[in-house]
């Protein structure tokens, strides 16, 4: 499972799967990345739901 983020500085793809690990940056700060990673972190559960939502095998 990933996620990407993208916003009007960059984006960025998370790996959610074995850990929540940054996976590639494109011009983001170190800040920025920070507080995704904690908002992936709060909503862990609901990104899960969403891909076996969307992903059913």
């Amino acid at each position: 499972m990933h996620v990407h983020v993208y916003c009007g500085d960059g984006e960025a793809k998370f790996w959610l799967e074995p850990d929540i690990e940054l996976a590639r940056n494109s011009r983001l700060s170190r800040s920025q990345i920070k507080e995704i990673e904690q908002i992936i972190e709060e909503h862990y559960d609901e990104l899960e739901r969403a891909w076996e939502e969307h992903f059913p095998d």
